[in-house]
């Protein structure tokens, strides 16, 4: 691929600092500097460029709309459910497909099951409605402060504000100083009777919110409190409030929305009284305290400016996008449209990519109380996809829908996807995943291994033998190849789903005899046999399937899966797959990125790290986050310098770039995939300056190291579980000092660790 150069900017200010100042007990404490923090001299006039507040479940968007300071606020759960069009229907399921695509009829299948995506506004995520503020003072600075998960605004004349989303409380917080002028807030409803802006009405742009059909909102104003409530599909009800005490020259407000169960009263406002400076001031503590311990899980420093911001960033989107309970980060999370529609592709699900991605960076950022977020989503569901399974599938045991609604249920769309036979399968490798990172025993047990199980009966039993004998599935596609065509389905495996089911049956086997199930861990691995070889050509590498190179650009790296991110095909299995890989990525280069979307290029800083290659990566990241970001750091999918990186320049805002870039820059730090630590292990020539803090590897370590003049100075691991500790010696032929024993096999440092063992390392 020949990428447009890009002007690389570095910078070794505050390296001596790192990510790192000291607090006030003299220990280095790890949080995000003032230069990684969003920093405007005005407010955004799009809701796609606002500053982002949220915990996971509440979210607020903070800009300016027609001179006004608007807060566009949301809620994870707030959803029109109204069923699917057609999955009712007798017809609806994968026997019937297989017998319209066989008898070349598949016009039927598009008709009934892809078109109500398309044409219905529901299923779909909904808006709230927001809060605008009337103040006619020129703004002087808006601020993101990363560190305590607030914003700050600052007019000319004097004014300021601090606004937040509670760390783990469901409410919003706002307090004005210096006030100048008559401020009070209002909610502005979402318009479900006004017309909604210009433009295409369909999935990716948004539907037009008064084709759901609500009833008018009611809005309630009275002294210092306002609500506006809001029935939705089928008497679903949610309720906005606000409430503020007004002293001397301080505003002080609070917010937050409910869902209102059916005969269930909702809870009470905070009254008058509690709404104070003192009460605010505990309520910000709290808040506070909680993102200062959010920020010491992990940090990095690297000596590329606009690389360290955007990883910071979205380290901080992720941390505001999980927790409290909320359902899993969705294409949008919980900063949904404010623009009189629907939010892109109907704010929904996506679990033939976006949902993985957006989880990819949990783990070695040692940020597993959010990825769980996404387990415990799954688990709660758990009924509702085996119904789902048994349902279309007419199979025991457990599939997810490719695109689904809050509930977990199937929301149709482009079939071959959105109702994959291999979805769940990729899920279980954030088990597998969790599993590995914290070596959690009772997880494997009572989560891990049950629903890599699950997954493998389901799979056995929808499989077929070919006309050899070998194992196959009677239908198999490659997101999203041919898109939704007839096409798009092969009779023969795609590597896709191939690596995919091998992947799946050999880490159940694995997981089966970790837990001492010796009878179900030969019984996997057999079945794993039985199926297929993964499709390679010589010269181009890792094809679709059989007779289907790469021989396009396209925007999914499906035929990938292999390499990355299930690693069957790995950089440390020898000179054969070095050759595989390095075949595959120069396939990619040679056609190109004409169609790739945003998280296409985050995806490739991954795959490129992953073959040691850290100048590939860091090029392919920079272009990320340079030319597919919008100014708040949202990836907007299309090229929004319009520099030629793609011929997508649309702008649809989805997260899962964002955090497949933070993923890829931080393969670039440390890998543990290959059953082994290795450090920096993809850093561009130039980085001769470079440390992280409390990085997270499989095995359970905790490992924080530092790179100076382009060689390793320092390494310490914490075992956070016992365990045996394999790491490629850092040091190269240099002599080193260890603080505990170890064996060398090879290049290999092998340490026998019990929990709590520090090892240090060091020339």
């Amino acid at each position: 691929m020949m990428f447009y150069k890009t002007e690389r900017v570095f910078i070794f200010l505050f390296l001596l600092l790192a990510t790192s100042v000291k607090g006030q007990n003299g220990k280095m404490e790890m949080q995000p500097l003032r230069h990684q923090n969003l920093l405007f001299s005005e407010l955004a006039t799009t809701w796609d460029e606002g500053i982002p507040l949220g915990n996971g479940m509440l979210g607020a968007l903070i800009w300016e709309k027609e001179g006004k300071l608007r807060f566009s606020l949301d809620r994870a759960d707030l959803w029109d459910l109204r069923p699917t069009a057609n999955l009712d229907h007798k017809n609806w399921t994968f026997k019937w497909v297989i017998d319209r695509w066989k008898n070349n009829q598949y016009q039927e299948v598009q008709q009934m099951f892809d078109l109500p995506y398309d044409r219905d506004p529901g299923p779909s995520k909904i808006p709230a409605g927001a809060l605008e503020f009337n103040i006619s003072a020129k703004v002087k600075r808006v601020e993101l402060v990363l560190s305590k998960g607030l914003c700050e605004i600052e007019w000319a004349n004097g004014m300021k504000m601090e606004t937040f989303v509670h760390a783990t409380k469901q409410e919003g917080w706002f307090q004005f100083s210096g006030i100048k002028e008559n401020i009070l807030p209002s909610i502005v409803p979402p318009p479900y009777h006004l017309s909604a802006q210009s433009g295409e009405d369909n999935p990716v742009t948004g539907q037009d919110l008064r084709r759901l059909g609500y009833p008018s909102g009611d809005l309630k104003v009275e002294k210092e409190f306002i609500t506006y409530t809001q029935e939705g599909w089928n008497g679903f009800t949610y309720r906005i409030e606000v409430r503020w005490n007004m002293k001397n020259d301080l505003l002080t407000g609070y917010w937050n929305i409910q869902v209102l169960n059916k005969n269930e009263p909702a809870s009470v406002a905070l009254t008058e009284e509690k709404i104070s400076t003192p009460k605010y001031l505990e309520i910000l503590k709290t808040h506070k305290n909680w993102w200062h311990t959010y920020w010491q899980q992990c940090s990095i420093q690297v000596p590329d400016a606009i690389l360290l911001k955007q990883w910071y960033l979205e380290q901080y989107k992720f941390g505001a996008a999980t927790g409290n309970g909320a359902p899993p980060i969705s294409l949008q999370a919980v900063w949904t449209a404010d623009n009189g529609k629907l939010p892109p592709w109907k704010g929904d699900f996506h679990n033939d990519l976006n949902t993985q991605l957006s989880y990819w960076p949990a783990y070695s950022a040692n940020k597993l109380d959010q990825s769980m977020g996404f387990l415990d989503w799954m688990e709660k569901n758990k009924p509702i996809f085996k119904n789902y399974t048994s349902q279309y599938f007419q199979a025991n045991g457990i599939n997810v829908p490719g695109v689904s609604t809050f509930t977990g249920n199937p929301m149709g769309g482009w079939i071959q996807y959105a109702f994959g036979p291999t979805v769940s399968a990729w899920i279980a490798q954030h088990y597998y995943l969790q599993w590995r990172y914290t070596m959690d025993r009772t997880f494997l047990a009572e989560k891990a291994y049950p629903w890599l199980e699950n997954v493998a009966v389901y799979l056995n039993e929808i499989s077929v033998l070919d006309e050899k004998g070998i194992r196959k599935l009677p239908l198999s596609s490659s997101p999203e190849i041919f898109n939704n065509s007839r096409q798009a389905w092969f009779s023969t495996m795609t590597n896709f789903d191939l690596a995919l089911v091998k992947w799946l049956f050999s880490k159940t086997s694995e997981l089966a005899a970790a837990l001492n199930k010796s009878e179900d861990a030969v019984k996997w691995k057999q079945i794993e046999g039985e199926w297929g070889e993964l499709d390679i050509d010589d010269s181009t590498g890792l094809t679709f399937a059989k007779g289907f190179p790469y021989d396009a650009s396209h925007r999914h790296f499906s035929h990938l899966l292999a390499y990355h991110p299930l690693g069957i095909i790995d950089y440390s299995n020898g000179v054969k797959d070095k050759e595989i890989i390095q075949n595959t990525i120069n396939t990619l280069d040679k056609y190109g990125s004409s169609q790739y979307c945003g998280y296409s290029f985050a995806w490739l800083g991954n795959l490129k790290a992953r073959n040691m290659d850290g100048v590939g990566a860091a090029e392919a990241l920079r272009i990320f986050a340079s030319h597919f970001c919008l100014k708040n750091s949202f990836h907007a999918n299309g090229d929004q310098s319009k520099l030629g990186y793609s011929t997508f320049t649309y702008r649809p805002f989805t997260l899962e770039g964002n955090f497949a870039f933070a993923a890829g820059l931080q393969e670039m730090l440390l890998q543990s995939h290959a059953g082994f630590i290795h450090l920096f292990p993809a850093i561009p020539p130039s980085w001769k300056t470079v440390s992280f803090n409390k990085m997270r590897t499989e095995g359970a370590f905790l490992v924080s190291a530092n790179l100076r003049g382009g060689k390793v100075e320092k390494v310490q691991i914490e075992a956070t579980v016992s365990g045996v500790l394999k790491i490629k010696n850092p040091f190269e032929q240099h002599s080193f000092k260890s603080s505990i024993s170890y064996i060398k096999e090879g290049e290999m440092l092998v340490f026998n660790l019990s929990k709590g063992d520090i090892v240090t390392l060091n020339l």
